[in-house]
């Protein structure tokens, strides 16, 4: 009986020249897309552009106004921390100034207290004071070592913010002098000082002994 196996003559002829059954080329269209071992490929973009040609590409005139609207509106919105910082800012600034006010405020106390414990000190050396204006007029301060200590005390209460008050030819004040007597002269104009009986004292604004003066009156 003949042998019902094609033979190899046959089997090329019915798969075609260059068709093998292994043959991928010889598989159908769907079955080569499904194939594994074969990726897809990448296209390529209309008129051959590649993504960094894209990307490159520079924006439109609309596309910039849009970004730098959105880049005023972010600048005009404060961020908290931001409001925070200003914050922060505004109270330094506000103990500064109370430390300014603190500091002028002290040494203006310390200039009250020195004034006052210098016008205490001086009351106590009024007597004295007193004794060297009478030692002086009398012609006994001219020369001499007492004369030289008398200059020098009183040059360093001078220091000190000490202020002789009562010289001829002020005006009146009833807050600085104290009018003893009323004098007719014509040496000076009415109500000024014709006549210092006894010197006062000032340190800074605070007046420790008034002067005791005669006030000139018309003749």
């Amino acid at each position: 009986m003949p042998d019902p196996t094609p033979g190899p003559d046959e089997n090329a002829a019915e798969n075609g020249p260059g068709n093998a059954p292994g043959d991928p080329a010889a598989q159908p269209d769907e079955h080569r897309a499904q194939d594994p071992g074969t990726g897809p490929q990448e296209e390529a973009g209309p008129e051959g552009l590649t993504v960094d040609d894209i990307l490159g590409t520079p924006q439109s005139t609309d596309a910039e106004s849009g970004d730098a609207a959105a880049a005023a509106g972010a600048e005009g919105e404060e961020s908290p921390s931001a409001a925070l910082a200003e914050e922060r800012l505004e109270e330094l600034r506000r103990l500064q100034a109370e430390f300014v006010n603190f500091k002028h405020r002290t040494a203006r106390e310390k200039e009250q207290l020195r004034t006052f414990v210098t016008g205490d000190l001086l009351q106590m050396l009024l007597p004295v004071f007193d004794d060297i204006d009478a030692a002086r007029q009398a012609g006994d301060l001219t020369d001499g070592p007492f004369a030289a200590i008398a200059n020098k005390l009183e040059e360093t209460l001078v220091r000190q913010g000490l202020v002789r008050i009562g010289e001829i030819g002020e005006k009146f004040d009833p807050n600085v002098h104290e009018a003893v007597l009323q004098q007719p002269t014509s040496q000076v104009e009415p109500d000024q000082v014709s006549m210092v009986l006894r010197s006062g004292f000032r340190i800074g604004e605070r007046v420790v002994r008034p002067a005791q003066v005669a006030v000139a009156v018309a003749e």
